[in-house]
């Protein structure tokens, strides 16, 4: 788009509040923006051309068309702005570098609520907490939670119908402490109730209500002389405030604040982000914004505020920042702090993004010598699976066994994204019978692993498992039984979907289907299929060579492949003659062969 182009829509464009979109020759919308006067905003594109970047000459000049949209207030372009940004991805808008799944912890809108780990929200009613950008530290929580405050981990529909016809039985949870049977009406809805309500409370970061709460029953269980109780109760407060002390930062002054943080270079923006409820830290979180124009610090500092409040549905009323910001929206509160406990919050949000630079500086030192290609699509798998490392030695594993014969299971390597085939194994099925994929994966991961462990050799990265949720949990069956859970990343990947499974997550993970973490995974798939079938049918010629020549007196099985290998089946070598057999393994086998197949005075 020209200049002579915009001057014929110029006359038509008012001096309100609303955005404006560029849209090139595809009918693509290459850039959104927001404008308090779209007059001004749009002409200042086509005047002092010599004071752009490169980058937004070379928008313009791509651009084909201009549209724009009146609104009420700059807030309201504000809001839209946002909303395009995130449905069109504009290829020269700033975006998130990382804006994929996180974790969350549910409570389940139901009698007895269960509580469980999941990556996808669903509109049911259930309240979701989190994001967690770390799974690992949101698990430490749930293992907490689960610590102080049993409840059940079943799916059963526990009606109050269903419970008082008996319907169920207590389980192990029951026996091991972990549950307190409501199954069985051993527990009421108000006390189970109750322990939720607590639970809520740690997730809201609301940590006195909860002690407070456990510090009554402690001294409730003293009064009835239940001194066992008490003493439980006493050793679950104790573990609360030792959990506390090394997970808050707590300032008393504080209520609910957002504290946000920014470095700036030529090619992209990087924030940190403290989420501060009722003065204590519970969450922080850094990422990247990628810059595409020559947007300043104030412009971009306003949309990651906007983005990462709505990531992780923050409500609180102020925010806390390094430079003031224009941000329309009246019931958000802009702090710049000089002094105090605020200053020091925003400190501590700076000191972390120093550090964050420096890490990834430090990476990239230490990764210099990968080709760039292997260490982009390591870096962008790790980022997908939220991988505290990026995956270089990758295992995975398949099953064959067709119509349930000859099962066996393959294991190839990866490392650094490339085939190891020095390292590739397979498996003879030992102790399952017929066509069992969950068993034989359950088998050949155990022996796999215990080998590894036996000869002290280092575990992989990532393990990948050829199959859905079935396959994944026998997996881990045995990953759990070498107490290996916690030093390896384990994922399935159903074949219909390229669906991916974590363990104890019901809810599968879509990655880009054009994304180069999941073609890597592709890859390990094929290859461990290929790999599974190359081995199946050797299996299957071999037991056709003992049934079919090796049960002959005299015949090795070195001499039945030479002959299957010339002749090509088992027939052929039938209608051989003795001479065209003698050849090939001498005459005395020959003639042993020859008349196995054609006792004299059958021969023709």
């Amino acid at each position: 788009m020209n200049r002579d182009d915009y001057k014929l829509l110029q006359p038509l464009i008012p001096e309100l509040p609303g955005i404006y979109k560029f849209i090139d020759d595809k009918g693509e919308i290459i850039y959104v923006g927001k404008a308090k006067s779209l007059l001004k905003r749009t002409t200042s594109y086509f005047t002092d051309s010599k004071n752009h970047s490169f980058k937004t000459t070379t928008m313009v000049r791509h651009a084909a068309r201009l549209e724009y949209m009146v609104v009420e207030t700059e807030h309201d372009a504000l809001l839209l702005e946002s909303t395009l940004i995130k449905k069109n991805q504009p290829r020269y808008n700033v975006n998130l570098k990382d804006g994929k799944s996180f974790a969350f912890i549910c409570v389940k809108k139901e009698r007895f609520p269960r509580i469980f780990f999941t990556r996808r929200i669903y509109r049911d009613g259930s309240e979701y907490f989190g994001p967690y950008t770390s799974k690992y530290k949101a698990e430490i929580i749930f293992e907490f939670i689960k610590s102080i405050f049993p409840l059940r981990n079943c799916n059963l529909i526990l009606s109050q119908e269903n419970i008082e016809k008996k319907k169920f039985k207590v389980c192990l949870e029951y026996h091991i402490k972990n549950c307190n049977g409501p199954c069985e009406a051993l527990e009421s809805e108000k006390t189970y109730n109750e322990r939720i309500k607590q639970i809520r409370n740690i997730l809201n970061g609301n940590f006195s209500d909860a002690k407070t709460y456990l510090n009554d029953e402690m001294n409730l269980a003293s009064e009835h002389l239940d001194f066992e109780a008490a003493h439980a109760y006493k050793i679950k407060l104790d573990a609360f405030e030792n959990y506390q002390s090394k997970s808050m930062v707590v300032h008393p002054g504080i209520g609910d604040v957002d504290v946000f943080s920014i470095d700036i270079d030529e090619k992209e923006a990087t924030v940190n982000y403290l989420r501060i409820i009722r003065g204590a830290l519970i969450n922080s979180h850094t990422f990247e914004l990628e810059k595409n124009l020559d947007e300043d610090p104030e412009t971009i500092l306003a949309y990651a505020v906007i983005e990462c409040r709505d990531i992780f549905n923050s409500i609180a009323h102020e925010i806390i920042v390094p430079f003031n910001l224009d941000i329309e929206d009246e019931s958000i509160k802009v702090t710049v702090p000089q002094r105090g406990d605020k200053k020091k919050l925003l400190e501590l949000s700076e000191k972390n993004l120093r550090y964050y630079i420096l890490q990834k500086k430090s990476e990239i030192a230490t990764n210099v010598k990968k080709p760039i290609a292997t260490q982009r699509i390591l870096s962008t798998l790790r980022m997908d699976l939220r991988m505290d490392k990026d995956p270089v030695h990758i295992e995975c594993f398949d099953n064959s066994n067709i119509q349930g014969t000859n099962p066996v299971s393959s294991c190839v390597v990866f490392k650094n994204a490339k085939p190891s085939k020095n390292d590739y194994r397979h498996f003879n099925v030992k102790t399952v019978t017929g066509p069992n994929d969950f068993a034989s994966m359950s088998e050949v991961v155990y022996r796999r692993y215990k080998r590894l462990l036996d000869e002290n050799k280092s575990l992989p990265d990532l393990i990948l498992i050829d199959g859905g949720k079935g396959q994944l949990s026998a997996a881990m069956e045995s990953i759990s039984k070498l107490g290996i859970a916690d030093r390896v990343v384990v994922i399935g990947i159903a074949k219909r979907l390229e669906e991916i499974y974590f363990p104890g997550d019901s809810v599968p993970l879509y990655i880009n289907k054009k994304s180069e973490s999941l073609k890597l995974i592709q890859k390990l798939r094929n290859e461990a299929h290929r790999f599974a079938i190359s081995f199946h049918r050797d299996q299957r010629s071999r037991n056709f060579i003992s049934t079919g020549l090796t049960d002959i007196p005299g015949i090795a099985k070195k001499s039945a492949e030479t002959l299957l290998k010339h002749f090509g089946s088992l027939a052929k070598v039938q209608q051989a003659s003795e001479e065209e057999i003698a050849k090939l393994i001498g005459k005395h086998k020959a003639k042993t062969i020859f008349h196995y197949f054609r006792p004299p005075g059958e021969e023709e």
